[in-house]
Protein backbone atom coordinates (compact mmCIF):
# COMPACT_ATOMS: atom_id res chain seq x y z
CA UNK A 1 0.00 0.00 0.00
CA UNK A 2 0.87 3.52 -0.77
CA UNK A 3 1.29 5.72 2.19
CA UNK A 4 2.44 9.94 1.74
CA UNK A 5 3.86 11.91 3.98
CA UNK A 6 1.17 14.13 5.13
CA UNK A 7 3.93 16.88 4.90
CA UNK A 8 3.85 16.67 1.30
CA UNK A 9 0.46 15.58 0.77
CA UNK A 10 -0.75 19.46 0.03
CA UNK A 11 2.23 19.82 -2.05
CA UNK A 12 0.77 16.21 -4.45
CA UNK A 13 -2.67 17.49 -4.88
CA UNK A 14 -1.34 21.12 -5.72
CA UNK A 15 0.56 19.47 -8.44
CA UNK A 16 -2.25 17.48 -9.59
CA UNK A 17 -4.97 19.86 -9.81
CA UNK A 18 -2.52 22.30 -11.64
CA UNK A 19 -1.86 19.47 -13.99
CA UNK A 20 -5.82 19.31 -14.27
CA UNK A 21 -6.50 22.58 -14.75
CA UNK A 22 -4.03 23.63 -17.50
CA UNK A 23 -4.94 23.43 -20.27
CA UNK A 24 -3.07 21.61 -23.30
CA UNK A 25 -1.01 23.35 -25.53
CA UNK A 26 -2.57 24.61 -28.76
CA UNK A 27 -1.56 23.42 -32.19
CA UNK A 28 0.45 25.57 -34.04
CA UNK A 29 -1.59 27.20 -36.74
CA UNK A 30 1.98 27.69 -38.26
CA UNK A 31 3.04 24.83 -40.75
CA UNK A 32 6.71 24.59 -41.51
CA UNK A 33 7.40 26.48 -45.23
CA UNK A 34 9.55 23.13 -46.22
CA UNK A 35 6.71 20.91 -45.33
CA UNK A 36 6.01 19.16 -48.79
CA UNK A 37 2.41 20.92 -47.67
CA UNK A 38 3.47 24.74 -48.34
CA UNK A 39 6.22 23.98 -50.16
CA UNK A 40 4.90 25.34 -53.82
CA UNK A 41 3.78 28.36 -51.88
CA UNK A 42 7.22 28.79 -50.25
CA UNK A 43 8.68 28.64 -53.36
CA UNK A 44 6.44 31.33 -55.53
CA UNK A 45 8.36 34.58 -54.30
CA UNK A 46 11.70 33.08 -55.75
CA UNK A 47 10.02 31.46 -58.68
CA UNK A 48 8.13 34.30 -59.43
CA UNK A 49 11.35 36.77 -59.83
CA UNK A 50 13.13 34.21 -61.41
CA UNK A 51 10.67 33.69 -64.16
CA UNK A 52 10.43 37.83 -64.51
CA UNK A 53 14.20 37.66 -64.68
CA UNK A 54 13.65 35.35 -67.45
CA UNK A 55 11.70 37.15 -69.62
CA UNK A 56 13.23 40.63 -69.13
CA UNK A 57 16.91 38.66 -70.36
CA UNK A 58 15.25 37.22 -72.91
CA UNK A 59 14.53 40.83 -74.44
CA UNK A 60 17.08 42.00 -73.62
CA UNK A 61 19.15 39.79 -76.10
CA UNK A 62 16.88 41.21 -78.95
CA UNK A 63 17.06 45.22 -77.89
CA UNK A 64 19.37 47.66 -80.06
CA UNK A 65 22.42 48.33 -78.09
CA UNK A 66 21.36 51.60 -77.23
CA UNK A 67 18.63 50.33 -75.10
CA UNK A 68 20.93 47.82 -73.18
CA UNK A 69 21.66 50.40 -70.33
CA UNK A 70 17.47 50.65 -69.29
CA UNK A 71 17.07 46.72 -69.72
CA UNK A 72 20.38 46.02 -67.31
CA UNK A 73 18.81 48.28 -65.23
CA UNK A 74 15.63 46.78 -65.02
CA UNK A 75 17.58 43.59 -64.99
CA UNK A 76 19.13 44.95 -61.82
CA UNK A 77 16.22 46.12 -60.13
CA UNK A 78 14.67 42.35 -60.05
CA UNK A 79 18.29 41.08 -59.03
CA UNK A 80 18.19 43.88 -55.83
CA UNK A 81 14.55 42.29 -55.36
CA UNK A 82 15.55 38.55 -55.43
CA UNK A 83 18.48 40.07 -52.88
CA UNK A 84 15.91 40.71 -50.54
CA UNK A 85 14.46 37.33 -50.04
CA UNK A 86 15.01 35.57 -46.81
CA UNK A 87 14.48 31.83 -47.77
CA UNK A 88 13.96 29.35 -45.28
CA UNK A 89 16.70 26.70 -44.69
CA UNK A 90 14.86 24.27 -47.40
CA UNK A 91 15.80 26.83 -50.45
CA UNK A 92 18.77 28.31 -49.64
CA UNK A 93 20.77 26.86 -51.85
CA UNK A 94 17.91 27.37 -55.02
CA UNK A 95 18.33 30.85 -54.04
CA UNK A 96 21.77 30.81 -54.33
CA UNK A 97 21.71 29.50 -58.01
CA UNK A 98 18.85 32.22 -58.71
CA UNK A 99 21.37 35.40 -57.17
CA UNK A 100 24.41 33.40 -59.53
CA UNK A 101 21.99 33.31 -62.28
CA UNK A 102 21.53 36.82 -62.32
CA UNK A 103 24.85 38.09 -61.60
CA UNK A 104 26.28 36.06 -64.77
CA UNK A 105 23.33 37.68 -66.78
CA UNK A 106 23.94 40.67 -65.66
CA UNK A 107 27.77 40.77 -65.67
CA UNK A 108 27.84 39.44 -69.30
CA UNK A 109 25.66 42.06 -70.45
CA UNK A 110 27.79 44.92 -69.22
CA UNK A 111 31.01 42.89 -70.45
CA UNK A 112 29.15 43.32 -73.62
CA UNK A 113 28.86 46.46 -73.45
CA UNK A 114 32.12 47.53 -72.43
CA UNK A 115 33.74 45.91 -75.26
CA UNK A 116 34.45 42.42 -74.04
CA UNK A 117 36.13 39.81 -76.12
CA UNK A 118 33.94 37.35 -77.98
CA UNK A 119 36.09 34.71 -75.15
CA UNK A 120 34.67 36.54 -72.33
CA UNK A 121 31.08 36.89 -73.16
CA UNK A 122 31.04 33.15 -74.08
CA UNK A 123 32.31 32.28 -70.44
CA UNK A 124 29.83 34.72 -68.95
CA UNK A 125 26.67 32.97 -71.17
CA UNK A 126 27.78 29.63 -70.59
CA UNK A 127 28.06 30.71 -66.75
CA UNK A 128 24.76 32.04 -66.76
CA UNK A 129 23.28 28.74 -68.22
CA UNK A 130 25.16 26.31 -66.11
CA UNK A 131 23.48 28.36 -63.01
CA UNK A 132 20.30 28.52 -64.15
CA UNK A 133 20.11 24.58 -64.88
CA UNK A 134 21.28 24.12 -61.71
CA UNK A 135 17.89 26.61 -60.19
CA UNK A 136 16.30 24.24 -62.56
CA UNK A 137 16.93 21.31 -60.90
CA UNK A 138 17.07 22.30 -57.57
CA UNK A 139 13.32 23.98 -58.42
CA UNK A 140 12.27 20.30 -59.22
CA UNK A 141 14.32 18.54 -56.50
CA UNK A 142 12.47 21.20 -53.93
CA UNK A 143 9.07 20.55 -55.08
CA UNK A 144 9.38 16.52 -55.56
CA UNK A 145 9.01 15.93 -59.27
CA UNK A 146 11.25 14.32 -61.90
CA UNK A 147 12.66 16.23 -64.62
CA UNK A 148 12.65 14.23 -67.92
CA UNK A 149 15.44 15.34 -70.61
CA UNK A 150 13.61 17.18 -73.99
CA UNK A 151 13.24 14.67 -76.55
CA UNK A 152 14.27 16.12 -80.33
CA UNK A 153 11.01 17.05 -82.48
CA UNK A 154 11.10 15.54 -86.09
Amino acid sequence: MLRLNPRILPIFVLILNSCATASPAAPSATIDPCFPEAISETVKPINNLMREFDDASALSSNLPIEQLPEAISNLQRIRRLAQDINPPACLTALHGYELAHMNAVIDTLLAFLNGADTSTLNQGLNLAREQHDLYSVELARVLGLTLVPATASP
